[in-house]
């Protein structure tokens, strides 16, 4: 039997409510920033909802030519955005070995605007000829490999908000069975428009707090009434160990275990015993063949929902044991950036990457009334340093969807590399 091959991320690129940049991001993240606001891309005046977590000053000319622009929805130009830059941060050349580099680029929307421009132009069937190429959910995977060259293994998966964790996962697996050397992996979403957020509200999952978009999202805390909607794209560079330690690459941490789980519960709510959501935890964990005891943080999903944020914590005491559950930090970055749906498994993953570097926890925002329901170590509204070597980021979506990453600290002693990420 061949020996598994180990994976490390060695590249991260992220555009968000928070920054254009990786650092930017988690420097604003550490320091406790909001992003919620009024929404500015379009008149909300009639709308229920009108806050958002929006991207703001983002010049898809910058990462695109005139063509590439008018020929992409918006959620295909985050991604572009975010791929190039994690090349950029990994400092890989994909052009050496096409064939052996794929990508793996999820959404949960896909280009919905550009599907809402369809709509109106159908009955006049005055439609642009990209119009369909636009808003199918594949193309930001598409516009991805074409822009890097990469010619290897290209998936799209499209599970809700469990989708880029899966992005992730399916990138790992590729490397692991010897498909590609070399991954690209993440998420990307646009979803704040007039018909998201009409949709999204109908249904009562949106934060009302429309005097108080700052405040709205509120992961854990007894008075949240739903998420915010956000924006933006993130992607991992993942590399088969051996390859990135021949290439003297700078890494970040490993990726040491996948796990996928579903409900089979109900269209939009989570099993409220939170049975499903704990068999991808122990899943992961099993994969990577590690102990809960070994578990020292948690990122959690946490989108500010009523069921969905109880629910998590029940999971999590249900998967690692009430008092492992207790004893580590739990937090999410929803109260800062929203949740950005089909992106959010790949920036909480990143983020969970950068917890593991530099040994802070990223703090849950708006935290400020304790709900019975949720009574772990949420690591309210402050950074905390924690030394972890081992943590999970979990994303679960409507449908049922659950997935799981489990991610180790790197030590350059362990593989032989001089000197430890940066």
């Amino acid at each position: 039997m061949a020996v598994e091959r180990r994976v490390v991320v060695t590249g991260l690129g992220a555009v968000t409510p928070l920054g254009s940049d990786v650092e930017t991001t988690w420097s604003r993240l550490l320091a406790g920033a909001r992003s919620g606001a009024e929404v500015t891309a379009f008149a909300s005046d009639r709308h229920a909802v009108r806050i958002g977590c929006e991207v703001r000053d983002f010049d898809p000319g910058q990462w695109l030519d005139r063509r590439g622009v008018n020929r992409t929805d918006r959620f295909a130009q985050l991604a572009v955005a975010a791929a190039r830059m994690a090349e950029a941060d990994a400092r890989v050349s994909v052009r050496d070995a096409p064939e052996r580099v794929g990508a793996s680029i999820a959404t949960a929307q896909g280009g919905v605007a550009s599907l809402a421009d369809c709509c109106a132009g159908a009955e006049s069937a005055r439609i642009h000829p990209t119009t369909v190429t636009a808003f199918m959910p594949n193309m930001a995977a598409g516009w991805v490999s074409m822009e890097l060259g990469a010619r290897g293994p290209v998936g799209a998966p499209c599970t809700a908000c469990a989708a880029s964790a899966m992005a992730v996962g399916e990138g790992y697996d590729a490397i692991r069975l010897g498909r590609a050397e070399v991954m690209f992996c993440g998420g990307s979403e646009a979803g704040i428009t007039p018909l998201a957020i009409a949709g999204f509200a109908a249904m009562r999952a949106l934060s009302r707090r429309n005097d108080d978009p700052a405040g709205a999202s509120r992961p854990f805390d007894a008075d949240r009434d739903g998420f915010v909607m956000g924006e933006g794209a993130a992607v991992l560079v993942l590399e088969e160990l051996e390859h990135a330690l021949e290439r003297g690459a700078r890494i970040y941490a490993e990726l040491v275990g996948y796990g996928v789980s579903s409900d089979a519960f109900h269209m939009t709510e989570p099993d409220p015993d939170g049975a499903g959501q704990a068999r991808a935890v122990r899943a992961a964990l099993a994969d990577a063949a590690l102990d809960s005891a070994e578990v020292d943080y948690v990122n959690a999903h946490a989108s500010s929902t009523s069921i969905g944020d109880a629910t998590e914590t029940a999971a999590i005491k249900l998967a690692l044991g009430e008092e492992k559950a207790r004893s580590i930090p739990v937090s999410s970055i929803k109260g800062a950036i929203g949740h950005c749906l089909g992106a959010a498994g790949a920036l909480e993953a990143a983020v969970t990457v950068l917890a593991l570097r530099d040994g802070m926890v990223p703090p849950t925002i708006n935290f400020e009334t304790r709900d019975p329901a949720c009574d772990l170590d949420y690591v309210p509204n402050t950074a905390r340093r924690v030394p972890i070597r081992i943590a999970l980021s979990n994303s679960f979506g409507f449908g049922g969807h659950n997935a799981v990453l489990a991610f180790k600290r790197h030590r350059a002693e362990e593989t032989g590399l001089i000197g430890e990420a940066r």
